[in-house]
């Protein structure tokens, strides 16, 4: 039985939207992405890669899901994301993809995702990681399926952008702090568990 596992860049106000590139998700008017990119380092690189590594499967929204395959399963340097994404099996949760999936190891979820989703947990081995994916990880959360959040802090106000936890919406529930681990650029690699 695998562990849900959210892995997400966010800003000290909560936004997650476009880490990783100027134009990776512009809606809205967001004008700020690839906000993520000047606090990478080190020790980002190795803490982040530790968990990919790990047996298990990898969770994604479509939007995330084909922003991922458009880079990364074409990336031929020596990184140490594109060999464990292109290997793991990947998971989309999408209204309008049909199989087959373009990127290998690629699998549409069923109609109801949060039952797709529970029973992965029960039938896979290893997490179950999803990254980026906001709709899917609000939705999951909202079912009770999230057991970690690993969540990269960075010390940034955007003041507008999507967030993790969208405002109007019912409580999440507590978390309980698991791990910290510090950065040379200031950001805060937080590992929570929700508590009961």
């Amino acid at each position: 039985m695998g562990e849900l596992v959210v892995v997400e860049n966010v800003t000290l106000d909560g936004v997650m939207q476009a880490p990783g590139g100027a134009d990776e998700d512009t809606r809205g008017g967001f004008r700020h992405g690839g906000w993520a990119h000047p606090y990478a380092d080190q020790v980002m690189a190795e803490t982040m890669s530790k968990g990919m590594s790990d047996d298990g499967v990898m969770l994604f929204g479509r939007r995330t899901y084909e922003q991922f395959h458009g880079f990364w399963s074409k990336q031929t340097d020596s990184n140490p994301y594109t060999e464990v994404l292109n290997r793991k099996h990947k998971y989309v949760a999408s209204r309008t993809l049909a199989e087959p999936l373009p990127w290998q190891n690629s699998s549409l979820l069923a109609a109801d995702v949060t039952q797709a989703v529970a029973a992965l947990k029960r039938d896979v081995e290893g997490d179950l990681v999803v990254l980026g994916s906001g709709e899917l990880v609000r939705s999951l959360a909202r079912a009770g399926l999230v057991d970690v959040y690993t969540l990269s802090i960075h010390p940034l106000v955007l003041g507008t952008g999507r967030k993790l936890f969208a405002e109007g919406e019912v409580a999440y529930g507590t978390l309980e702090l698991v791990e910290t681990v510090p950065t040379t650029t200031g950001v805060i690699i937080a590992t929570y568990r929700p508590t009961a």
